[in-house]
């Protein structure tokens, strides 16, 4: 927007010497404000997809022994732990997705430390 009202200046106001320094600046800014703007949204850029699960804790809500159900962002999954059992309360972490399903491991307690 910057840069046509520039344009417009350089035709019908300013000076042509004047008018071109004017355009140039506005070029400049234009152009700045456009790397700016991709920078941030490259950065910000929403994922989605079943793929954005693996890695986030769940809870039990069902006995997995191997299979069961847990609580993934206010969702319940069927979920399979390939080894051990799980109870309700305890926390796993999503190692993959599988259609509906969700293949958990337990969280180790240095894990859980971390963890927010």
């Amino acid at each position: 927007m910057l840069l046509v009202i520039a344009i417009l200046l350089l035709l019908f106001v300013l000076s042509p010497a004047l008018g071109i320094v004017v355009v140039a600046i506005a070029l400049v800014v234009e152009v700045g404000e456009l790397v700016f703007w991709r920078r941030v949204l490259r950065r910000y850029r929403i994922r989605s997809g079943p793929e954005t699960m693996v890695g986030e804790a769940a809870e039990v809500v069902e006995p997995l022994d191997p299979g069961g159900r847990v609580r993934l962002r206010g969702e319940l999954w069927k979920a399979r732990l390939p080894e051990g059992t799980a109870q309700p309360g305890e926390r796993v972490r999503v190692t993959a997705v599988e259609g509906l399903e969700l293949a958990v491991e337990p969280v180790r307690d240095e894990q859980r430390k971390r963890a927010p």
